[in-house]
């Protein structure tokens, strides 16, 4: 059965700078071996699938799988869903806002303008501190080692996935950092995090914050652009007051060190709501043939 089936970069206005997204536009029909095989096949960091809503506040339905098992909630893959789905005219915004239903429930995400210039941003599942460290706690000991830190101590935070959170003193020391893999890996297990999200403020006219995130299980990679990532960042400056600027918006710059460039927008509103988003690109367009 052909299906209509497209691959995006998100977080990026053109191509190559974003995080690489498969979305498979008319998932009917399909089951949980089937959409696990396709995601497999792909070997993107998320595909998604899409549904037809069971709740009419809903725009559409949404399922979310890396390449090794389903995953409850991710930012780039539900800001690149809401991209396609736009672009196939399968919904339409309601007073600028698509509603998508999914494993984490009904998540708003706003809609602001047209095209390629077009950004869309998804309010994400509240994050809550889980632990704040020194930093010569043991367990952090081997991970920390050589890296500057910033003013704001180490925290683990779970917005739906677990993060440790690290300020480093300056951008060019987080850019010039070289993970040690297997202390990030042994952290991740002994947490049952996703590993380090290591963070560090800037000058720059475009961006507030330069970002890179170390995934250490259940495979060990750098992720281009991490929309929960960075909204649960968000939130944890949030609760230190510690936000850049005074707006509660700001971008960050993630993915060069990996050879991309993606700029993410966050913005975290009058109520305390995180949203992550920024513009996605459709690359390639088709169908995909799955028996």
């Amino acid at each position: 059965m052909k299906r209509p089936y497209v691959q995006l970069d998100v977080f990026a206005g053109r191509p190559g700078d974003g995080n690489p997204l498969a979305v498979v536009l008319d998932a009917h029909g399909l089951g949980d071996d089937d959409m696990q095989a396709i995601a497999r096949w792909t070997r993107l960091p998320e595909t998604t699938f899409v549904f037809p809503p069971s709740s009419d506040a809903a725009s559409y339905g949404l399922r979310i799988f890396s390449p090794r098992r389903e995953v409850p909630f991710a930012g780039h893959p539900s800001v690149g869903t809401a991209h396609a789905v736009l672009e196939a005219g399968l919904a339409r915004p309601r007073d600028g806002l698509l509603v998508q239903e999914g494993i984490a429930g009904l998540l708003p995400l706003r809609v602001v303008g047209e095209g390629a210039t077009r950004t869309i941003a998804v309010r994400t599942p509240p994050a809550r501190v889980m632990a704040v460290a020194a930093a010569d706690d043991p367990k952090l000991q081997a991970v920390l080692h050589g890296l500057p830190l910033g003013r704001l101590p180490p925290a683990l935070m779970d917005g739906g996935r677990r993060w440790w959170l690290v300020e480093i003193a300056d951008e060019r020391a987080l850019r010039a950092a070289t993970p040690d893999w297997d202390a990030v890996s042994a952290l991740a297990h002994a947490t049952d995090s996703m590993g380090l999200c290591v963070f560090a403020r800037s000058d720059d006219p475009v961006y507030y914050l330069a970002v890179r995130a170390w995934v250490g299980a259940p495979a060990h990679f750098e992720d281009a652009a991490s929309g929960a990532a960075n909204a649960t960042l968000a939130a944890w400056l949030a609760s230190r007051d510690a936000l850049p600027g005074d707006t509660g918006f700001y971008r960050v710059s993630q993915g060069r060190e990996v050879g991309h460039d993606a700029i993410i927008e966050l913005l975290v509103d009058r109520e305390g709501e995180v949203w992550s988003g920024g513009r996605a690109c459709t690359v390639v367009r088709g169908e995909i043939d799955w028996p």
